[in-house]
């Protein structure tokens, strides 16, 4: 009679699940440059700048005095640090609200009509056009604006006094009209990268439901409200996820025009920190600022990323 012994088998499979582990070893050495990137450039700096938040510290070799959470107390109480969140409403809906419903809107007639019915380089041209002033430094277009809007030599006032307007006005030194000048010059540089980023989202859409519609009788809007904006959800939310967070972090435009002026009229966050890590040495009190600020962004863009999932989800639900 011949017996049969099993139990080699277990004794066999143990290399294989041992070269499993070192195989799912292997997978996290790929992860490991981005996680040393993510502690040294993004971590280690947020986590030094709330223990910076925690103290009276004038900077430099300055000594260093623990005051726990006496700078977030004093920030409850700050106008400015209000005043500059406040002004964070502006710069989003000039940022992120008004530049991505006309980039969407000029997307649509480069995509449906210009490159359509006449020819598709003027399309492309008019594009790098739109996008021209996400290129152009930040430096460079504030000299341009600062030149446009002066008030005394800027073009638009020498246009106004051409045509008899005597005392035009002076629009980044009027509390009043400084923020609304800001927020045109922020809508002008920020309106070409919708434009571009919904082109290439119409692009992808497939051409049969459009001419499914058109057969049907529905209309342009027609079928730009129930094809065109549900097929482009998913590039909608990359524009306004990362939009919002470039308006809540606005610094340069507004250093380069205003400097947060006059009378804090154009104040936004990012820069009331600078001015207190650099202008007033309140280094503990700017960091507590920054610290709010990183906090506001990180709930506001965990936030648009839930509802784009939820989004998605119902999306595929439907299907």
């Amino acid at each position: 009679m011949t017996t049969t012994d099993a139990a080699p088998a277990p004794l066999a499979s143990a290399p294989r699940r041992r070269r499993s582990r070192w195989a799912g070893a292997g997978y996290w050495l790929y992860l490991l440059p981005g996680l040393i990137t993510f502690a040294l450039v993004i971590l280690v700096p947020f986590l030094t700048n709330i223990w910076y938040s925690l103290h009276s510290w004038k900077g430099g070799l300055a000594p260093k005095r623990w005051i726990g959470l006496d700078n977030y107390t004093a920030l409850l109480a700050d106008d400015a640090f209000w005043l500059s969140f406040r002004n964070s409403v502006f710069m989003i809906g000039a940022m992120v609200v008004v530049p991505t419903v006309i980039g969407l809107l000029l997307a649509a007639v480069l995509f449906d009509y210009v490159a359509k019915h006449w020819n598709s380089r003027i399309s492309a041209f008019l594009r790098a056009t739109y996008y021209l002033p996400q290129i152009l430094p930040i430096s460079v277009a504030g000299i341009v604006w600062n030149w446009v809007l002066n008030s005394q030599t800027g073009a638009v006032n020498t246009l106004l006094r051409g045509m008899g307007i005597e005392n035009p006005p002076n629009w980044l030194g009027d509390p009043d009209l400084a923020l609304p000048s800001v927020m045109l010059v922020l809508i002008w540089i920020q309106i070409g990268y919708p434009t571009v980023i919904f082109m290439s989202a119409l692009a992808r859409v497939e051409p049969e439901l459009y001419e499914a519609a058109e057969l049907d009788g529905a209309g342009w809007f027609a079928r730009f409200r129930a094809i065109t904006i549900p097929q482009i959800s998913p590039e909608t939310f990359v524009i306004v996820l990362t939009c919002t967070i470039a308006a809540l972090k606005v610094f340069a435009p507004i250093y380069v025009l205003t400097r947060g002026g006059p009378e804090s009229s154009t104040l936004v966050p990012s820069y009331y920190s600078y001015l207190n890590f650099f202008d007033t040495s309140r280094v503990g009190y700017g960091a507590a600022i920054a610290t709010v600020l990183t906090v506001i962004i990180i709930v506001i863009a965990s936030g648009i990323q839930v509802l784009q999932n939820r989004s998605a989800r119902k999306e595929r639900e439907g299907r």
